[in-house]
């Protein structure tokens, strides 16, 4: 069974997207954000900013997924971290934290399929299964994890479904977009804390 190192790691999903919006399975369909995605992206970059300017350095770097959403958001707040701290932090894209493929429910609404995809082993025509993308994605973490640095990882909610299970967390927990999380090994198993935005200006 895949399990994560256990070291603190940073974690944000993605901005909104219009895929989002409608409830449809994006997988890995590149859509990007939309306005609201964008807005997102900026304010969970002044939260990391102000992290910061408070004295912390909560990350030292950033991992991203190669679609097109998570990226955005990434240097998003790569920028707003750096326009408000001086401070530029290193981005790198890992093709390992893209999105789950979901084959031919891409672009479908999150229907039926969804549960037994995460808890029987379900997999759709020319899907990965839930196995395939917590493997794939403990790999990516433990890879940064390796690391002295702590990372912020960028990337996407079923990736982090499968990041939950490595940690043995419970799975099917729906993480809202753009809203950074801390997660801090402890010794009944990991905490997360959640990071609190500011209302848009």
């Amino acid at each position: 069974m895949s399990q994560l190192i256990p070291r603190p790691y940073w974690y944000l999903r993605h901005g909104e997207t219009d895929w989002n919006r409608q409830g449809l399975a994006q997988g890995s369909t590149d859509i990007p954000l939309n306005a609201t995605g964008e807005q997102q992206a900026v304010l969970a970059g002044r939260a990391l900013a102000d992290l910061f300017r408070s004295g912390r350095k909560p990350f030292s770097r950033i991992l991203s997924s190669p679609l097109t959403r998570a990226l955005a958001t990434a240097k998003t707040v790569q920028t707003v971290i750096e326009e408000a701290c001086a401070l530029r932090l290193p981005l790198e894209v890992d093709d390992d934290l893209r999105e789950v493929c979901f084959g031919i429910q891409e672009g479908t609404l999150m229907g039926d399929w969804y549960k037994p995809w995460i808890e029987q082993g379900f997999v759709p025509q020319d899907a990965e299964s839930f196995h395939a993308l917590t493997a794939r994605a403990a790999r990516a973490v433990n890879t940064a994890l390796n690391s002295p640095e702590t990372p912020l990882i960028v990337a996407h909610g079923a990736l982090f479904r499968g990041l939950r299970c490595a940690m043995q967390l419970p799975v099917d927990v729906r993480l809202p977009n753009a809203v950074p999380l801390v997660l801090t090994p402890t010794e009944t198993g990991w905490d997360i804390e959640v990071t609190p935005l500011q209302a848009a200006q």
